[in-house]
């Protein structure tokens, strides 16, 4: 298996569909989603929360009209044996998307998981 470091945003935001659940809280503005990452690795919940920034939001926002920030959620679905790594489900959403073949603007949303440790490579074994 290859080991990938980075995290290809712009393709897996275009496959947006599904609506995304949020909580109330604190949402750091970065922009890179992998300090959120590690941050929901570091967190006694598991969990980070941010907003999206930079040349790449606004690109995203410009390209599917978005009419709200892309917010970023991630959870801690695993702990692995390996200090520093777990396995996280990310999830971007945006309220106000117009996705082509689309009449109407709506929440779009895409989340997907990944194993990740907080040097930024994947653990070494799975247990």
């Amino acid at each position: 298996m290859s080991r990938h470091r980075h995290i290809i945003i712009p393709t897996v935001l275009a496959l947006w569909t599904a609506p995304a659940i949020t909580q109330a809280q604190t949402r750091e503005a970065v922009q890179d989603a992998r300090a959120l990452l590690v941050a929901a690795i570091d967190a006694p919940d598991g969990r980070a929360q941010g907003i999206l920034t930079g040349d790449l939001a606004q690109a995203i926002t410009q390209r599917f009209r978005g009419r709200s920030p892309i917010h970023i959620d991630v959870i801690t679905l695993k702990r692995y044996a390996q200090p520093g790594c777990r396995r996280l489900q990310v999830t971007f959403w945006q309220d106000g998307v117009l996705l082509p073949g689309n009449t109407a603007p709506r929440r779009q949303s895409v989340a997907f998981g990944i194993n990740y440790c907080r040097d930024g490579q994947p653990p070494r074994s799975l247990s």
